[in-house]
Formats: structure tokens, sequence, C-alpha cells
């Protein structure tokens, strides 16, 4: 049974079945890579490194952060996903670096009424600091570090161009 406010995405998801030849794929890393990125929709992760569909696996996560979560995609990634290669993309213009945790914090308040403080939320203004941070995470784990090469990026939103800095 499907709810009226998701019916104009069930219908899209029927033409998208119409053509849908993916069939019976294994889900292997093709190219070898993983890539943690932002959730923010201006970012086509596949797109902007000439990849598609089933060359690699993609970590969405607040600000492109290496959250728990993508540290479990990225070590199982590495053992039985064929992942070789490890790309952690911020972007410039992101809500995550636009101040720190309690700014978020306060303006998610301001503008719903809603008290998020008792949520880490990773914001940080030093996008290059947490992008050090979450690289050297990735490059020292026991389960990643000597299993893959890992880089540190800057996408800008702008332009669609890709930096890597570390």
């Amino acid at each position: 049974m499907s709810s009226p406010d998701f019916r104009d995405l069930l219908e899209a998801n029927g033409r998208y079945r119409e053509g849908f030849g993916l069939a019976g794929f294994d889900g292997i890393a093709r190219a070898g890579v993983a890539m943690i990125t932002c959730m923010d929709s201006r970012i086509e992760p596949l797109e902007m490194i000439g990849l598609s569909t089933g060359d690699a696996k993609i970590l969405r996560t607040p600000g492109g952060r290496v959250t728990p979560d993508a540290l479990i995609g990225c070590v199982l990634g590495v053992h039985l996903l064929g992942v070789t290669r490890i790309l952690v993309v911020p972007h410039t213009r992101c809500a995550m670096a636009s101040g720190e945790d309690a700014d978020v914090v306060a303006r998610v308040a301001r503008e719903t009424g809603e008290d998020l403080s008792d949520l880490t939320l990773g914001a940080s203004t030093d996008q290059r600091a947490r992008l050090i941070e979450d690289v050297d995470l990735l490059r020292t784990h026991p389960h990643v570090g000597e299993r893959a090469t890992v880089g540190g990026f800057l996408y800008d939103v702008d332009s669609g161009a890709l930096e890597q800095l570390f």
C-alpha cells in the first residue's frame, strides 16, 4: 500500500524499471573506488570522477564526514567489495561548514523550534582540519589503512572542480 505522499516517486520508479539493466549485478566496486561525500543534492559523485553505476561505493554523510557508519562501509568495502581507493570529499558552501554544532543547533531551533542539542552533528568551520582528521582515521585504521589508498579532496559546487588536498 502506498501513501499519496510517495505516489510521484513510485510512478517514476515504474518508468525506471522499464529500462532497468542491472539485474544480477554482484555489487563489487568495479573501479575499486569508495567515496565518502556529503548528502548535498548538488553533488553527483559518480559523474564527478567519470564513473558509472557499479564502479564505486558511495557513502553520504552530513558534511562528507567519516562517521561510524561510513567507517564500517569502508571496512566492508576493502574486505568484501573490491575497494582499493577511498576518496573523502567535503564540498564548498556546505551547511555543515557554516558553523560549529551549537550554531547549527541554534539555526534549527530558530527555523523549526526543535532542540537538537542532544545530538553530535560534526559541524565545523574548519573543513581542512576535519578532512585531515578523517583521512588520518582511515589511513591509520587497522582494517582499512593497509588495504586502500586514501585521499582527501574538496569539491567545488559552483565549478564542478575536484581538488586533492591530502
